[in-house]
């Protein structure tokens, strides 16, 4: 999630303060989301998809996180 939000925020010139404020939220908050410490609600993520012209669905996908099983052991 990180590299896909901080690479496509860059990308539009927008500062993490000035991306935060569009939406609503505090620095932090997005500074957090950025980072992959705190997941966004719905209305969050669309606002930021909506302020950073992207219809990724996606940007707040996390890839190569292994499978895990019921057990929640490592699935090959």
């Amino acid at each position: 999630m990180r590299l896909k939000l901080k690479k496509r925020r860059l990308e539009k010139g927008f500062t993490q303060k000035q991306l935060a404020t569009k939406v609503g939220i505090h620095r932090a908050t997005y500074s957090n989301i950025e980072l992959g410490n705190k997941n966004p609600s719905f209305s969050v993520a669309t606002k930021i998809k909506k302020e950073l012209s992207t219809k990724e669905d996606d940007i707040f996908l996390i890839h190569n996180v292994p499978k895990r099983n019921k057990s929640n052991q490592k699935v090959s």
